[in-house]
């Protein structure tokens, strides 16, 4: 009965992996980001321009709740995005005939069948310069499984960004 109610819940488990985002950001350490109060945008670069938009309004959103304001020019940070899509291929392997495995003793001949899954997967490249040196301060990553759906995917975007912005700025050394 335990295994029973194991397989689900293990099968759960990995679908909230395959289509959680994988989210990375990492900083210059010598920088005071209490120092940033302004910024502003230099470049949005999506491979769908319907993308621009969604992608610098959640941007603007995070960095908005953090207390930074967005100017038009010459803020004391500067911002760019990069979205792109790719193909991830995934091979299947399914085994036909009476048997276990790998040419197992079992009875008659054994087929396996391979069939190659091509899954969409989305990734945003978010980087905070420094307004005045131009000097990369801060970069954030994520990739994440797309859907079919357009209304899904502009959600994962949202959850992508507040994740990439959830611990920014970086704290104060101390």
């Amino acid at each position: 009965m335990k295994r029973n109610l194991l397989i689900p819940a293990a099968l759960a488990a990995a679908a909230v992996f395959l289509f959680a985002a994988d989210v990375k950001t990492d900083y210059s350490h010598s920088v005071d980001f209490g120092n940033y109060h302004t910024y502003s945008w230099l470049k949005v670069n999506a491979g769908n321009p319907l993308w621009v938009d969604r992608i610098q309004r959640d941007i603007d959103g995070e960095l908005s709740a953090k207390g930074w304001n967005k100017v038009d020019s010459d803020g004391d940070a500067a911002v760019s995005a990069f979205g792109a899509t790719h193909n991830q291929q995934t091979l299947q392997t399914f085994y036909d005939g009476f048997g276990g495995g790998w040419r197992w003793r079992g009875f008659g001949p054994e087929t396996a069948t391979t069939t190659v899954e091509n899954t969409p997967v989305g990734t945003l490249v978010v980087d905070i310069f420094d307004g005045h040196s131009k000097n990369l301060i801060w970069r954030g990553t994520s990739e994440r499984t797309l859907s079919d759906k357009p209304d899904k995917n502009e959600k994962k975007l949202e959850e992508s960004v507040q994740s990439m912005f959830k611990h920014f700025p970086p704290p104060p050394k101390g």
